[in-house]
């Protein structure tokens, strides 16, 4: 296993067309001199003890594939990752990236895969993000995004219209250029290949962890091509779902737990023909469960738990096979498949209602008494004083009965406390 930090050395080399370095313990940054001949194709230093900020001196033109993950870079993510028009897969999971995601995106970027997981990313999810036409893979789950959920997205093509392929030709005619082994180190997890136009390395080389069904996913080859998802689960977004997201049709994926969602499902989440797995638990949704979503044939993992969703829970087609669990936390759902009869959830529903509206028409008539007896103690005291200050007489009899108040208190208390 190699340690210590990365040689400036390796950027000597004028045709590098690969340098895997993952599961290692090197320590340090990425060296500015990797960017001499413009950069591999594939860079993969994952896994390892790197930190720092990623040096703005670092200039990969040429890659088209780069992997930080689980390491410690911190910082602002540069904003040439996003304005490349090269770079196919950016994944930064699991590192300590700050601030904003930038601004500055490439509207002719061939983005495919972006992950964000992870981090201490926070503000709105900017609406520049539904630029990127090809992306198929967005991950942006745990950080500290807040705002709306984009509309915009469904300008997104790849999501939108069905394609078949997530890289496409783009990954064939990368290997067509021909690599050879410049050097592969046993026990080291170190490979490096060089452009010579001999057969290439194998596609596996390129492959991306994606969470989904509840389960991490090690996504390459033609499983690749076939996968598409998005992941905006434990943030601080707020606001409804919209609308639009329902025109997703080719997304596989779509999680949005663990958030502060309001409002209820979209009626036109029936249109997420191809999802399969389908995650709105940890929210705040209200109403009722459409019984259109029976309509996703290949809907295998859906969970609404933890919202306020009422109405009877639809148990024809994929729906049959779920249960209880994948409902928690809704006492106002009811139906065959949570085992909770429909009468028994309205009574509940109701006496629910009656209460809540009980303990606000207690607490306005609590509010409104404070109000009328703190007026009417200063009415009372500012009155008290007035009458004092213009009548002499009555002022002299207030305070001859207030001293006679006093002496009559000492002598009870020097009679019955002190018994004398």
């Amino acid at each position: 296993m190699l340690s210590g930090h990365i040689p400036s050395w390796i950027g000597n080399f004028p045709v590098l067309a690969v340098m895997i370095m993952s599961k290692n313990r090197l320590e340090g940054n990425i060296p500015p001199e990797l960017s001499k001949f413009g950069g591999p194709l594939i860079l993969d230093v994952s896994e390892n003890c790197l930190s720092g900020n990623m040096p703005s001196s670092l200039n990969l033109s040429s890659l088209k594939h780069l992997y930080l993950r689980k390491n410690g870079f911190n910082g602002p993510i540069p904003n040439a990752l996003f304005r490349s028009s090269e770079l196919l897969t950016l994944d930064l999971t699991d590192n300590h990236f700050s601030g904003r995601i930038p601004h500055q995106i490439n509207t002719l970027s061939n983005l495919r895969v972006l992950l964000l997981r992870g981090n201490y990313l926070q503000g709105p999810i900017p609406n520049q993000l539904c630029e990127l036409q090809k992306l198929g893979i967005m991950d942006l789950s745990h950080n500290r995004f807040n705002g709306s959920i984009p509309s915009c997205l469904t300008s997104v093509s790849f999501w939108s219209q069905g394609k078949n392929d997530l890289y496409g030709i783009e990954l064939n005619l990368e290997w067509d250029l021909g690599a050879g082994a410049a050097g592969t180190y046993d026990n080291s997890n170190l490979e490096m290949y060089l452009s010579n136009g001999a057969h290439g390395p194998p596609g596996q080389h390129v492959e991306v962890e994606f969470v989904t069904k509840n389960r991490n996913e090690l996504y390459n080859g033609s499983n690749l091509d076939y996968m598409s998802g998005l992941d905006l689960s434990c943030n601080e977004l707020t606001g409804g779902i919209p609308v639009e997201i329902g025109e997703l049709q080719n997304v596989r994926s779509l999680n949005l737990s663990h958030n502060y969602l309001s409002g209820s499902i979209p009626e036109s989440f029936f249109n997420l023909k191809m999802t399969e797995s389908l995650d709105l638990s940890y929210n705040r949704l209200r109403g009722r469960v459409s019984p259109r979503l029976t309509e996703l044939n290949f809907l295998s993992n859906f969970n609404v738990s933890y919202n306020n969703l009422s109405g009877l829970v639809p148990d024809k087609g994929q729906f049959a096979i779920f249960d209880e669990s994948n409902y928690r936390g809704n006492i106002h759902l009811c139906g065959s498949i949570i085992n909770k009869s429909c009468n028994s959830a309205e009574e509940i529903l109701a006496t629910t209602s009656n209460h809540e509206g009980d303990e606000d028409e207690s607490a306005i008539d609590m509010v409104s008494f404070n109000w009328s007896f703190a007026a009417s103690y200063v009415t009372f005291i500012l009155g008290l004083l007035a009458i004092l200050w213009i009548n002499s007489c009555w002022r002299r009899l207030w305070f001859y009965y207030v001293d006679a108040c006093i002496d009559s208190c000492y002598c009870w208390i020097f009679k019955h406390v002190f018994n004398r």
